[in-house]
């Protein structure tokens, strides 16, 4: 699915010199390396302000934190996404409230998702599932998008976007990272003050955070990777149209469903659909072809929601899609003859 040392290796010198740049000026966390990337990441994705912190789901916090989220809040989001989403309101005491997907798109309802709002709704959440923008709500509440999987697709478009850069990620740290942007000034001054346990000046607690700060290591190494990225979309994109025309040419049964083309789409997952997920997985693993679902189980059939008041059929293009979505190799590093054999070997499984 992956090929990590493909891509350390394409940039491997400069982040050799980024990481002798860090240890050399001994300042480890924050500094100029963090106020440099958060500059380059607001240019980069076209918005006024970015504020690194830990990791994508310290980012969703921080945002959540920095709205007010807390006990007796809701805040409504899709169940197909990673746990994170949910997970951050969740520890701050808010409910989570679900709607379901557009079966189309696999991303969140917007019509679903403002039939779900009540006079509780602090925030909506879409996610932009797999690179793919997610249409938003005219919501009456902020919206706060979860961009994990997203960045560079688009400009930010609600209150702030939370940003991850997993080493998998379509622009990866060497460890956990992410980031907050956003077009909010106040908004960003608070999460910069929420990062640093609400202090200012140090040892000087205005407000009660948590440390959810940015590694000055990981801010070098993203800096030398952002200046990518732009290429590494336009190859992810290429591999996408490439298995676009091996599927077309292999003239498949229509129980086989492509993801649905957008021009934004930054193509983090290549995502097929079939009701033979399964079977089909198991056929790709014995080929020697790594597949990966996102995700197994929706969120509102996860035992720690199961309070919340949910039950099977509660969402049920989310369930369904969560029996058949199958994600296929499309990093950049993965040469033409490998798309080619997993379409060759998709086809032999579902002529048989």
């Amino acid at each position: 699915m992956f090929d990590m040392r493909a891509e350390l290796a394409a940039v491997r010198s400069e982040i050799d010199t980024a990481i002798a740049r860090v240890l050399d000026s001994g300042t480890l966390i924050g500094g100029d390396e963090v106020s440099s990337f958060e500059r380059e990441l607001a240019t980069a994705c076209g918005t006024t302000r970015a504020v690194g912190v830990s990791s994508g789901t310290d980012a969703l916090l921080a945002i959540y934190m920095a709205l007010g989220i807390g006990r007796g809040d809701e805040i409504v989001t899709t169940p197909l996404t990673f746990f994170a989403t949910a997970g951050s309101a969740a520890r701050l005491g808010a409910k989570i409230v679900f709607a379901d997907i557009d079966p189309s798109t696999l991303t969140l309802d917007p019509r679903a998702a403002l039939s779900a709002c009540s006079t509780a709704t602090r925030a909506i959440v879409p996610v932009h599932l797999f690179g793919r923008l997610a249409d938003l709500p005219d919501a009456p509440c902020p919206i706060v998008e979860d961009a994990a999987q997203s960045i560079g697709a688009g400009p930010t478009r609600g209150a702030a976007a939370a940003l991850s850069f997993f080493p998998t990620k379509n622009v990866g740290a060497i460890g956990d990272a992410g980031a907050v942007i956003t077009n909010d000034d106040a908004l960003a001054d608070r999460i910069e003050l929420l990062r640093s346990h609400g202090a200012r000046p140090k040892y000087h607690h205005a407000i009660v955070g948590a440390n959810l700060r940015l590694d000055a290591l990981q801010a070098a190494v993203l800096r030398t990777k952002l200046v990518h990225l732009e290429q590494w979309i336009a190859t992810r994109r290429a591999h996408a149209a490439h298995y676009r025309e091996l599927f077309a040419a292999a003239t498949l049964p229509a129980e086989l469903v492509l993801p649905a083309h957008a021009a934004h789409h930054v193509y983090h997952q290549f995502v097929i659909r079939t009701p033979r997920r399964d079977a089909l997985r198991d056929h790709l693993r014995a080929a020697g072809v790594d597949t990966e679902v996102y995700y197994p189980s929706p969120l509102h059939l996860q035992p720690c929601f199961a309070d919340v008041g949910y039950r099977a059929g509660s969402f049920p293009h989310a369930e369904r899609a969560c029996a058949e979505v199958l994600a296929l190799p499309i990093h950049p590093a993965l040469p033409a003859e490998a798309r080619e054999y997993v379409v060759d070997q998709i086809a032999a499984f579902l002529a048989a």
